[in-house]
């Protein structure tokens, strides 16, 4: 019994488009790798600097987070090589900018003068050190689902981010 044309139509477009889609995405993936290529090193770097390590007096590493989070990401010509550690700190949110506001000049960071009002960042040759202090909304939107250990008192991360090869300058 031979198949209705109406019916095999759609069936054939969709798969067309399906097909068109995993190749394209197939091509993207392969891109983003390729950009990512050779940081190795770099990455290995970021993750090896003391200030993510630096930390508050009662801070202590966040359950969940022992590891430092690095890794690199390709978008539109840019690679950036990254990482980062969040801490938890059942003291404020002034302790911890005062620590990291005399940490980071005794690693040799400078304010970066682009950076917001109230806004905790900073540069040093080519990289950028960012603290963000959580929220339930901003761990929610990570995926990081509901952490009252995390959203207690002033927990926060630390992250160092750095563009390759791209002539682009460090900043907030």
């Amino acid at each position: 019994m031979p198949l209705q044309t109406g019916t095999t139509r759609p069936i054939s477009l969709l798969l067309a488009t399906a097909l068109a889609a995993a190749t394209l995405t197939g091509c993207a993936l392969l891109e983003l790798a390729r950009n990512c290529e050779g940081t190795d090193d770099r990455i290995k770097e970021m993750v090896a600097l003391d200030i993510l390590n630096s930390r508050p007096d009662g801070a202590t590493i966040a359950r969940g987070f022992e590891e430092v989070d690095a890794g690199c990401w390709a978008d539109s010509g840019d690679v950036v090589v990254y990482a980062g550690r969040t801490y938890a700190f059942p003291g404020t949110q002034a302790e911890v900018t005062e620590h990291y506001r005399a940490a980071t000049v005794r690693d040799g960071w400078n304010p970066d003068p682009e950076a917001l009002p109230g806004e905790l960042c900073f540069t040093k040759e080519d990289m950028a050190l960012r603290i963000v202090f959580l929220t339930a909304e901003r761990l929610a939107e990570d995926g990081h689902g509901s952490r009252p250990d995390l959203t207690t008192g002033a927990s926060y991360s630390v992250s160092t981010d750095s563009y390759v090869n791209s002539g682009t300058e460090a900043g907030c």
